[in-house]
């Protein structure tokens, strides 16, 4: 089974967000929910390199706001903003439904 993409788990963080009331979650909000989402992978799973104490995957959902200045990126594309701490997804956005039921078996 290969890894989650960055795209994949940006696209389970607007689902989360636009299913909640809020619009808005913390980033460890996020981590909580997002393997009740998609299916992660063991590679998923694995220590990350460069952050202790956090799963690939879990780097990936930080990665949303590192790379948020690279295209292809939610940020970047508008469909998220960030907040100290956590994300939001911008009002006009509607997120697709596809992730809800994406599964990586």
């Amino acid at each position: 089974m290969s890894r989650v993409t960055e795209a994949e788990v940006a696209e389970a963080v607007e689902n989360i967000l636009h299913d909640g009331t809020t619009g808005h979650a913390s980033i460890q909000e996020l981590i909580r929910e997002i393997p009740n989402r998609i299916t992660l992978s063991a590679d998923d799973l694995q220590p990350s390199q460069t952050r202790r104490n956090e799963a690939i995957w879990e780097q990936q959902v930080r990665n949303i706001t590192s790379h948020k200045d690279s295209p292809g990126n939610a940020i970047f594309e508008g469909k998220l903003s960030r907040f100290l701490g956590g994300l939001r997804c911008r009002p006009s956005f509607q997120p697709s439904r596809q992730t809800a039921l994406y599964s990586r078996a």
